[in-house]
Order: C-alpha cells, then sequence, then structure tokens
C-alpha cells in the first residue's frame, strides 16, 4: 500500500509504499493482549518483600506458661498473629517475567502497527527532526499534523533537539527505531513513523521476523 509522506511542518514530501506482510496485517485481540502481558510483566520489578516470622527481629522465648492462663498456650510473639510479628504468605522477590514464542511477539508488532493503519491513525513524516530544541515549534508542526496524543519512532538515533522539545510535552513519546514495542504504539492514538524508521521496520522484519 502506498502512503503520502509529509513534512513536520504539514507540507507533502512525495510517498513511500507499505510492506503489506507488516502493515497489512489482520489484527487478532488475544494476539495483542498476549504480546502486551508479555512486556508488562517482563518490566515488573518484583523487588516486593516481607519477612515471615523467622526473620522479624523478636525474641523467640515463649512469653506466658502453658497452662493456667485461660488462653491459648502460644510459644513466641513473632507470630503472624501478634502486632509486630511476621506476615504469613506474604509477597517474597519473583521476577514476572514469562517465556512468548518470537514468532507471536514478531505477528503482535505487525498486528499493531496494521491496527494504526486501518484506523488511518498512522503517519509518516520525511525526517524527525527540528533545527532548534524549542517546545513552542514542536507543538505549532504537531498542530498542523494533527498530532496530540503520540508515539513518533525516528531513526537509529533520535534527534537531540526533537528529544528535549519533546520530554516537556505530555502524551508524547520519542524512540529510535530500536525502541518500537507494542505496548506503546498501542497506548498512543497516532503513530508517527520517519522514513528511517520505516526502513528499519523493513529491516527487522526482512528475514524471518525478529522478535518485537
Amino acid at each position: 500500500m502506498k502512503l503520502d509522506v509529509l513534512k513536520l511542518d504539514g507540507s507533502k514530501a512525495g510517498s513511500v509504499e507499505l510492506d503489506d506482510a507488516i502493515f497489512g496485517v489482520a489484527p487478532r485481540a488475544d494476539i495483542l493482549h498476549r504480546v502486551v502481558r508479555y512486556q508488562l510483566a517482563k518490566r515488573r520489578a518484583g523487588t516486593h518483600d516481607t519477612q515471615n516470622r523467622g526473620e522479624v527481629s523478636r525474641t523467640h522465648t515463649k512469653f506466658g506458661k502453658q497452662k493456667g492462663s485461660g488462653g491459648a498456650r502460644h510459644g513466641s510473639r513473632n507470630a503472624p498473629i501478634f502486632r509486630g510479628g511476621g506476615v504469613a504468605h506474604g509477597p517474597h522477590p519473583r521476577s514476572y517475567a514469562h517465556s512468548l514464542n518470537k514468532k507471536v511477539r514478531a505477528l503482535g508488532m505487525k498486528m499493531a502497527l496494521s491496527a494504526k493503519v486501518a484506523e488511518g491513525s498512522l503517519i509518516v513524516v520525511d525526517k524527525a527532526s527540528l533545527d532548534a530544541p524549542k517546545t513552542k515549534t514542536l507543538l505549532e508542526n504537531f498542530g498542523k499534523l494533527g498530532v496530540t496524543n503520540a508515539l513518533v519512532i525516528a531513526g537509529a538515533e533520535v534527534d537531540t533537539n526533537l528529544q528535549l522539545a519533546a520530554r516537556n510535552v505530555p502524551n508524547v513519546d520519542v524512540l529510535p527505531a530500536a525502541g518500537l514495542n507494542v505496548y506503546d504504539v498501542l497506548r498512543r492514538q497516532k503513530l508517527v513513523l520517519s522514513r528511517d524508521a520505516i526502513e528499519a521496520i523493513n529491516a527487522r522484519f526482512a528475514s524471518k521476523g525478529e522478535a518485537a
């Protein structure tokens, strides 16, 4: 399929041919859900921790008589039923990451890109760069493109001026081509790709299709 290429000021700069094998795949909610769940689980720190009764710094000495108190026969104050005692079955450090087939991850990336094309939310720009790191200039250009909530994918590296201008703009993310991922594509309303990003995406899936 063919798509118009725009400059950041909204003027036309030719057209680009999009590979239907990458940008023309019918999206499936179950595949996208699996990939997003995989991404979010993988980035969880998993550093939460609680102390069990063996880790609490309290005396283990029996504090009362075995019989005659009229109450239960407790052994020590570090039991979970006491204030200041250990936590029963509490969370401990762990990894939430789980495996997902590489082909499924690659398919999810193609489906996310195709979904943006299908809903008319994909914008291709000639270059993702600015002459000066001016947020005002960037917002004016976004206004001409009709962009208020977007993920901008530059080439191999993000232009320094663009990165500085966009860092204070809410609901706008700027990533290099290597940072393209399903979650960030779906969470933003618009997807803005540079020509260099298109070439990087084509190269990424040119062979057997790398994972997202």
